[in-house]
């Protein structure tokens, strides 16, 4: 333990933290560390496991406690702070500021007095929520995909299957607490002698004590592992989504559910699409040619290439709509829509003779071919008239 670094530091965030702060600063330094973006990098693995291991003492309100006042020691399962309650002989009068509270809030504690004195602390509990991250392509967004990727969480100890004692041994209940987990403390005060409950200093709240830890996990039942899972990515996520995958986060404790890893999704942008909303926008170049006389053009689509008939004239800008081309819709049937926007290029680079014929083109027309332009004047006149 003396040569490990100090969690707050580990995460780079001060010992007042709030939680939404710890938060934070794990997923920063997780996703910067993460093997998926660190391949065979040994020191950015270690540092992964380090700041994984710091996050997890520091989210937990009870393990952050005891590491504040104790510090590594204070979270290590064979650190003993000595037993609890001291005592007060005959006289005065011994109230316990659980009851009273209790009596006035209905049960549910209050502060650090009432409730909790009473939970059991060997009660199953949910593991911690773990974060993860993944970078796919645009069609695959749209459509849906199947990944694997490499997570690292505290699991269940192989050695002693969870229970942190050595194989062929068990944790034994603690003698201070009785295997609750928590001690009755007594205060002499003006008004007598109060008594409130805090967490038992020699099992460190968890009700029991393991004599012979394993020496795989050291009397933990958690070991920080590595492996691979498919993910199944669902079409229609989008950039900057978190997809939930149930149970794949740290291992609970005494036989509590695995927590759930969270992956943070982020889509390359596409060359030819964009997205708004379900629907996919894409700008289709014609030539004059085509939007004047119309034409059968070809359009790309995430499910592959289309006929499309440009009508006769159209202009610049036009928009028009495919029906279900667009992207799948997360919880819902039936997918957006596809809105191809008409560009029209203007030719570069003309011979003197194409520019004479498109000399000679522009002459034929009249007022008649050209309705904007027409209108546009007609405005002028009415301004200076």
């Amino acid at each position: 333990m003396a040569n490990k670094r100090d969690y707050y530091e580990v995460l780079g965030v001060s010992k007042g933290a709030s939680d939404s702060e710890i938060k934070k600063a794990y997923r920063k330094l997780a996703k910067k560390y993460h093997p998926d973006l660190c391949p065979n990098d040994k020191e950015a693995e270690q540092k992964f496991k380090e700041v994984s291991e710091a996050y997890e003492v520091l989210s937990d309100s009870t393990k952050r406690a005891q590491y504040d006042q104790f510090g590594h020691a204070g979270v290590d399962p064979n650190f003993g702070a000595g037993s609890g309650a001291g005592g007060y002989g005959a006289g005065g009068f011994d109230v316990d500021l659980g009851d009273i509270f209790d009596s006035m809030f209905g049960g549910g504690g209050f502060g650090g007095f009432g409730g909790s004195h009473r939970s059991n602390a060997n009660a199953p509990k949910r593991g911690q929520d773990t974060f993860s991250s993944i970078t796919i392509s645009f069609l695959e967004a749209c459509k849906g995909t199947s990944k694997e990727i490499s997570i690292t969480k505290m699991d269940k100890c192989d050695k002693c299957m969870g229970s942190g004692a050595a194989p062929g041994s068990k944790p034994t209940t603690c003698p201070d607490c009785g295997g609750m987990g928590q001690i009755k403390v007594q205060q002499r005060t003006p008004f007598g002698i109060m008594t409130s409950s805090r967490t038992c200093p020699k099992c460190n709240g968890k009700g029991t004590i393991i004599t012979n830890p394993c020496s795989g996990c050291h009397g933990t039942g958690k070991k920080s592992k590595t492996k691979k899972i498919k993910i199944n990515i669902p079409g229609g996520i989008d950039d900057g989504q978190t997809l939930l995958v149930s149970g794949e986060g740290n291992a609970g404790s005494n036989g509590g559910p695995y927590g759930n890893l969270n992956v943070a999704i982020t889509v390359r942008p596409d060359p030819l699409f964009k997205r708004r909303g379900f629907d996919i926008l894409c700008d289709i170049p014609i030539t004059y040619s085509q939007a004047v006389n119309g034409a059968d053009v070809i359009v790309p689509t995430i499910d592959g290439k289309v006929k499309y008939s440009v009508p006769e004239g159209t202009q610049p800008g036009t928009t028009f709509r495919l029906k279900g081309k667009g992207v799948n819709k997360l919880r819902a049937h039936g997918r957006g829509d596809m809105l191809i926007t008409t560009t029209i290029e203007v030719p570069r680079n003309l011979n003197e003779t194409q520019k004479k014929l498109i000399k000679e083109f522009d002459s034929s027309l009249n007022e008649k071919n050209y309705h904007k332009r027409k209108s546009f004047f007609d405005k002028i006149k009415d301004m200076f008239n």
